[in-house]
């Protein structure tokens, strides 16, 4: 077989494939949607306990996937880290990599039917030690929790807020919505309230104004406005700062960095910019290919790089006085999310794999404990760390015959 025939078999799929893949994703996905119809009968199928009651999130090996006509993409594969109460924990990585997925899971927002949170537990503190496990609450149960326990400022304003709608109303009708109770007067006053809390002034005047007639930077300060409305416990910064400009972007993040501290929430930040990070977090979770490769307190992250990608990233930033020809880049390419390896997703772009003595040869690493804060997904620390444990991807085919 020449060489030109074995590549287009490599990346060809026919129609009966295609129509075979189709059909099986159809009754898989029925089954998890009748699965979640199920739990809104039985609350025991969706209520559990924190593992540590001082955690607003737990994410317990998550995993997220996408069936699509061509196969299943493993956008989110055996992740877990925990959010602690009160805490800014950044999630870094490069595009793709996973991060709006996971917040999205966490959301329960996927494009469903063909996104589904496949397997694992997303823990939601309640209180008492008492909490929702995402992936199985229904529908009905999340409205009551979106908004008003767990908010997400999103990552472009202009998108997100309705064109044909005046501020005023976009930000009553999020307090209505979790405040049936409340007059209408007491409704406008909790928005001309929030709008002055998120420093901009003339309340009356923007609440009567449409998002065209703003900033891009008021429009954010409206977003955090309406996320913050309900004083949720959790808070989900999806690139918060991207669509800004420099001084904005510092305002934007000193305003968060108050606002969290004056309702006790926790943030969940996702972001590119490892600077925002710096500033910003106290833990940080870095993820390739949809799978957490490193996490620990920012200063582990940031002063002990231990993961050959953490690294990558750190080279890569420019830094101020520093004078150089080009900027670092990784080499190479991230894996087909349809057909992942066996081995190390990042193997064959890491610079150090001659430090593994050829075990990222062999199946993909696990969790290694560094010190108390410190995880990382490496072999260069298997003889020196405490091996955790190995990620559990779910297998689609068993999943079809209810073998969850």
């Amino acid at each position: 077989m020449s060489a030109s025939k074995k590549k287009k078999d490599a990346n060809y799929i026919s129609g009966k494939e295609s129509r075979a893949i189709s059909k099986f994703n159809r009754k898989l996905t029925k089954r998890l949607e009748k699965d979640r119809a199920d739990a809104n009968k039985d609350p025991a199928l969706y209520t559990t306990r924190m593992r540590d009651p001082n955690n607003v999130v737990e994410f317990d090996n998550v995993c997220t996937y996408f069936f699509t006509d061509i196969g299943t993409v493993k956008a989110v594969d055996g992740v877990s880290f925990d959010i602690p109460k009160c805490s800014t924990v950044g999630v870094v990585g490069e595009s793709g990599c996973g991060k709006s997925v996971t917040s999205l899971s966490l959301m329960q927002l996927l494009q469903r039917p063909q996104g589904q949170t496949a397997g694992g537990e997303i823990r939601f503190n309640i209180g008492n030690g008492e909490a929702l496990n995402i992936v199985n609450t229904p529908t009905a149960k999340m409205q009551e929790i979106r908004g008003n326990h767990i908010s997400m400022i999103f990552q472009e304003p202009m998108t997100s807020l309705n064109p044909v709608f005046r501020i005023g109303a976009q930000i009553d009708e999020v307090i209505k919505l979790h405040n049936p109770d409340m007059s209408k007067d007491d409704v406008k006053k909790r928005t001309l309230e929030m709008i002055e809390l998120v420093g901009i002034a003339d309340g009356e005047s923007i609440y009567k104004r449409y998002p065209h007639e703003l900033s891009g930077g008021m429009r954010q300060r409206i977003m955090i406005a309406i996320a913050l409305a309900c004083s949720p416990g959790l808070i989900i910064a999806d690139e918060p700062t991207t669509a800004l400009d420099v001084t904005i972007q510092a305002q934007i993040l000193d305003l968060l960095r108050d606002l969290k501290d004056k309702i006790n929430s926790s943030i969940m930040l996702i972001t590119h910019d490892l600077g925002v990070v710096a500033s910003m977090a106290d833990y940080v979770v870095v993820m390739y290919a949809g799978r957490v490769v490193e996490k620990g307190t920012a200063e582990d992250i940031f002063h002990h790089p231990c993961h050959p990608y953490t690294i990558g990233l750190m080279r890569s930033k420019p830094v101020v006085g520093k004078k150089v020809d080009s900027l670092y880049n990784i080499p190479g390419s991230v894996p087909n999310p349809v057909d992942m390896p066996n081995y190390c997703y990042f193997r064959d772009r890491c610079e150090m794999r001659d430090e593994c003595k050829g075990m990222c040869d062999g199946k993909y690493p696990p969790e290694i404990k560094i010190n108390d804060t410190h995880v990382v997904s490496c072999y260069r620390f298997f003889e020196t760390g405490e091996v955790l444990g190995y990620p559990k991807p779910v297998d689609v085919e068993e999943l079809y015959h209810g073998k969850k």
